[in-house]
């Protein structure tokens, strides 16, 4: 039995097929972005790229949690 997707992540595969580029992509934008607060860059996301505010919300959430989990040392 596969466990149901919670959180952020839920909305991927929708941002997937309404605005048609992989989540990857949209994260890689998030943090080449010189914006560095969540809802400066949900704004950005919006006003840029055309994106909704749930969609956005989810994207910049998910980045910016992705980003702050320290991560195991190479070696």
């Amino acid at each position: 039995m596969s466990e149901t997707v919670k959180g952020p992540a839920s909305y991927f595969p929708s941002i997937e097929k309404k605005y048609g580029r992989p989540v990857a992509e949209w994260k890689s934008l998030i943090r080449s972005s010189p914006l560095t607060r969540h809802m400066e860059l949900v704004s950005w996301l919006k006003s840029e790229h055309g994106i909704g505010h749930g969609h956005a919300n989810a994207l910049v959430a998910h980045t910016l949690a992705e980003d702050s989990t320290p991560r195991p040392a190479a070696g």
